[in-house]
């Protein structure tokens, strides 16, 4: 199993690989994204901990840029290698 990946931001959005899996003689049908994950701000040095991505959007404020920040529209897709 390979380290987590982290996501880069681009227009448009693109699909990456993230994570991956050995599930060998199991089926991995669906993705629930719990636990904490880590944010770094795309303009900013500002980071945020634990962000619960399980209702599939995240929103809070970014004091050093002044604007909201979020992750919105999350969509997981399951591969076989």
């Amino acid at each position: 199993m390979a380290a987590p990946t982290p996501y880069e931001q681009s227009e448009p959005a693109k699909p990456r690989k993230i994570l991956e899996f050995d599930c060998r003689g199991l089926e991995f049908t669906e993705f629930i994204p719990e636990g904490e994950w880590l944010v770094d701000g795309a303009e900013s040095v500002s980071k945020f901990n634990g962000i619960d991505l399980t209702e599939g959007d995240w929103f809070d404020y970014d004091e050093k840029t002044s604007e909201e920040v979020s992750i919105k529209e999350l969509k997981w897709e399951i591969n076989r290698s």
